[in-house]
């Protein structure tokens, strides 16, 4: 297992034909090996514009079944740079059964397993609960050549459970295929809080997990293709070490391959200062299974 490997981020806009998509991702993740990137991560569903803009049973007509055409093209491309990558995809598991998924390869290409979004949103501009049916594979970690890297996606990034699941599972990175942005219309101060909590929120889960955090987000203002809300993605795809500090972000307007460098001896150093797993009442935190307090 390499303790030292570098991580790039795939910051973009996508386009309307899917497979327009996948070629521009293939280059980019080339582009990022040739850079020197061991692992890459694209951001989430990142075949197609953010569909969840508003609901529209046609657009179920985008998801794929796995294996299909983007894990096809993406596991040809991972083979090609010797790179891990996660893949995220609109999966379509079986009739009316749908979920926001991304898989995890291999430098040989092969899949190293999949992980399901736990937590689904419905907001104006993202109504991802008509999409997708929640995950069922739990938090899983996978082990890859480059050291134990947990997946989640994007609404999961709000929530301390998840990376804490990760974290307990030996998770030594937290990557975010991410696709968030503030309404069309919504001023640039509001955007900039927005950013800012985003940001927050998953540094404290660097911190109080003592690993490292990833989020890779598209860019761009995305019209809907019918009556609903436009979405303006913010971008800022960022790299957290386990102290909080942001080693690498990328910009709020441009396409961008992130790179950063990861140390994975960095998790065991820090907990051993801040050994807050150590110190978990685990005794005492049943009401963590209650919806609310009673």
């Amino acid at each position: 297992m390499s303790k030292e490997f570098t991580l790039a981020l795939i910051q973009c806009a996508m386009q309307p034909e899917p497979e327009a998509n996948r070629e521009k991702a293939r280059d980019l993740v080339l582009e990022a090996a040739k850079r020197g990137a061991d692992l890459v991560c694209l951001p989430e569903l990142f075949a197609s514009p953010y569909f969840c803009k508003r609901e529209d049973s046609e657009h179920f007509d985008l998801a794929e079944t796995i294996p299909g055409p983007s894990l096809e093209i993406m596991s040809a491309t991972a083979r090609e740079a010797g790179v891990c990558l996660v893949v995220p995809i609109f999966e379509r598991r079986g009739p009316g059964m749908y979920h926001n998924t991304a898989a995890i390869l291999g430098p040989d290409g092969d899949t190293l397993g999949l992980y399901r979004k736990m937590h689904i949103p419905e907001d104006p501009g993202f109504h991802e609960k008509f999409y997708f049916t929640p995950g069922d594979l739990g938090f899983p970690v996978f082990d890859t050549p480059l050291g134990r890297v947990a997946v989640l996606i994007c609404w999961d990034q709000w929530f301390p459970e998840a990376a804490r699941m990760a974290a307990l599972q030996g998770a030594e990175l937290v990557l975010y295929p991410t696709a968030i942005g503030r309404l069309h219309g919504e001023s640039e101060k509001e955007g900039l809080r927005q950013v800012d909590s985003w940001m927050t929120v998953q540094r404290g889960h660097a911190v109080a997990n003592g690993l490292f955090v990833a989020a890779a987000n598209r860019i761009g203002l995305e019209e809907p293709d019918g009556p609903g809300v436009a979405v303006h993605f913010f971008g800022n795809s960022f790299v957290a070490d386990p102290r909080g500090e942001v080693l690498a972000r990328a910009s709020d307007e441009k396409e961008e391959i992130l790179l950063a460098e990861v140390d994975t001896r960095r998790v065991d150093e820090t907990r051993r200062i801040w050994p807050f797993l150590r110190d978990r009442r685990i005794d005492a935190y049943y009401p963590l299974l209650e919806r609310y307090g009673k």
